[in-house]
């Protein structure tokens, strides 16, 4: 029995450490690659606590050196997944039972082995075995796995705290039970940040797990056990089988304890498990949750009055981080044709500077895909495009799977908006260009709209200066009985408003602003509070779907802050 109200730690970001040469970190971590890369690893199942070896193992290898073996998993029949998950129910009793301050400290100390003597290990087993250069390493597999553990509990808290209004004489209380079966966590190769949080978001609400991670992230997967394990977690809480993934899937949609599934992964196998689930529906004791994460065909998309070197920059990073495989990463671009030179220019130059080869040189900002199967993939695109009329290839075009699966960041320039690697998702190093002439751009936006292939975008990036908002803006500046003077007051807000967004994403964190040297609020028209209510939420309204959404909605919140302040 809870005898307090306790506050959790705050919550902070793990700060990105640098590993400059010759710093501690660097030299941690490259001596424990080099020690991992030369050992042999077998990795177990782990299903109450227990390691599982069946002897139906498969090779772990480095993705950049495929024939050089760093251990070995096991797979699982279905009998083992029947006891992944009888066990898993087992283990539901004392574990919903446990308080959630016993279920946080768990995960609280997991986030600070993982800072702490679990680091480099974690970063290394990233590196070997999913191809991740050194910086990718960290700002996943360290970084944003602490910051999922340390904000999960804050957010746990959050939701604790919601709890409904009452009436007089009336106590209303919401607890926030777990689920009355078990949850299946999916779990893709691409981010060991993510391999960890999903089950483990599942557990600290109080769920038992069946995880089935990647094959191709089963090392580090064990290296998240381990973390697991030593920060105290109970045996059967989260059970990891490896293995046939239909045969997994079916077996564990089949059980009529199934309530959850938690899945980032591909848009198609996602909703084949939706279909599954769905048709399965009058099996199950409960109704199942289904939470997801897919991928999709992101773009990026520019007015001629963007600058060049910041539309090549996004363009280099965005397509050529981790060699394109994240589902935010930029696989297709919209560039006006005044502007297309200098981006070319620009971007040819910066891709020329990458360097692709093996993690363990930390000079390479390019390494590996992550696999034979997605190797044979993008070649053949790429291939095709240096043989298809409406596609010309500006940049890389090259790949060699003698010793890694690397592929040269490559740039196509296609005449077809509609052209296969506009909308297919390849899940590489590729970046596709479109070329529109600058009156057009309008038909433009249409185009990125029609162009997709799995109907989700993960990220957009817009890049405009003086478009958007002075044009969305003018049909309410015309409908409404504003003065002259209060026109000029608009007006004159709408230029600063383009200034501060010259340069922004749809999710970039908003520009800080400061208004009071302005003299606006000398000649801020007089409001009602109601007015201003009503005016706020016009021009709110107005710039939906603009390219300054982000910073512009920013803006206008801090200048109503103001203006209510001198009203």
């Amino acid at each position: 029995m809870a005898r307090g109200f306790f506050n959790v730690p705050k919550a902070v970001n793990e700060p990105v450490k640098g590993y400059a040469p010759g710093s501690p970190e660097r030299e941690e971590l490259l001596a424990t690659y080099k020690s991992m890369f030369n050992s042999n690893i077998d990795v177990p199942m782990h299903i109450n606590g227990e390691e599982i070896r069946t002897g139906n193992t498969k090779n772990i290898t480095p993705p950049h050196d495929h024939q050089h073996v760093v251990g070995q998993y096991h797979t699982a029949n279905k009998s083992h997944v029947d006891t992944a998950i009888s066990t898993a129910l087992a283990a539901r009793q004392e574990w919903s039972s446990t308080s959630w301050m016993e279920r946080a400290s768990i995960f609280l100390k997991a986030a600070e082995l993982l800072a702490g003597p679990y680091r480099a290990k974690m970063n290394a087993a990233t590196m070997i075995a999913q191809s991740k250069n050194v910086h990718q390493a960290e700002i996943d597999a360290a970084c944003e796995m602490i910051d999922f553990f340390r904000f999960n509990v804050e957010f746990m808290i959050d939701i604790f705290k919601e709890q409904p209004d009452s009436a007089p004489g009336i106590w209303n209380r919401v607890e926030y039970r777990p689920l009355e079966g078990f949850v299946y966590a999916i779990t893709p190769f691409n981010f060991t940040s993510i391999a960890a949080n999903l089950p483990a978001a599942a557990a600290l609400m109080g769920n038992v797990v069946v995880w089935k991670p990647s094959d191709h992230q089963a090392y580090s997967a064990q290296v998240i056990v381990d973390l697991f394990k030593e920060a105290g977690l109970p045996d059967g809480v989260i059970n990891v089988v490896y293995g046939d993934p239909v045969m997994i899937s079916d077996t564990v949609l089949a059980s009529p304890d199934f309530s959850g599934l938690h899945f980032t992964g591909s848009t198609h196998v996602f909703k084949e498990l939706w279909k599954q689930i769905g048709n399965n529906i009058h099996t199950y004791k409960t109704y199942p949750r289904i939470v997801g994460e897919t991928g999709g065909k992101d773009f990026i998309w520019v007015h001629n009055s963007s600058n060049p070197l910041q539309v090549a920059t996004a363009m280099t990073r965005g397509a050529f981080e981790y060699q394109g495989q994240k589902c935010s990463a930029a696989s297709r671009s919209y560039i006006p044709a005044s502007l297309w030179p200098e981006v070319k220019k620009h971007l040819t130059a910066q891709v020329g500077e990458l360097k692709m080869g093996s993690p363990e040189d930390t000079s390479n900002f390019v390494n590996a895909v992550i696999h034979e199967g997605s190797f044979d993939k993008i070649a053949s695109y790429i291939d095709a495009a240096k043989a298809d009329k409406d596609a010309e290839i500006i940049i890389g075009g090259n790949h060699d799977k003698s010793v890694g699966y690397f592929i040269e960041p490559t740039v196509i320039v296609t005449t077809s908006p509609k052209y296969a690697t506009m909308h297919t998702e390849l899940f590489g190093p590729v970046m596709t260009v479109y070329v529109y002439e600058d009156a057009e751009w309008e038909a433009s936006l249409k185009l990125v709209d029609e162009t997709n292939d799995e109907n989700e975008l993960k990220q957009i990036a817009r890049y405009a200066r003086d478009i958007s908002l002075k044009n969305s803006m003018k049909p309410y500046l015309s409908s409404k009985n504003l003065s002259s003077k209060d026109i000029l007051f608009f007006q004159s807000l709408l230029d600063e408003l383009d200034k501060v967004s010259e340069f922004s994403t749809i999710a970039n964190n908003a520009p800080t602003f400061n208004l009071d040297s302005k003299n606006y609020f000398d000649q801020i028209p007089s409001f009602t509070p109601e007015e201003l209510k009503s005016l706020y939420g016009d021009m709110k309204d107005s710039i939906q779907g603009t390219v300054s959404l982000g910073p512009g909605e920013a803006f206008l919140s801090v200048f109503f802050d103001n203006v209510k302040k001198a009203n």
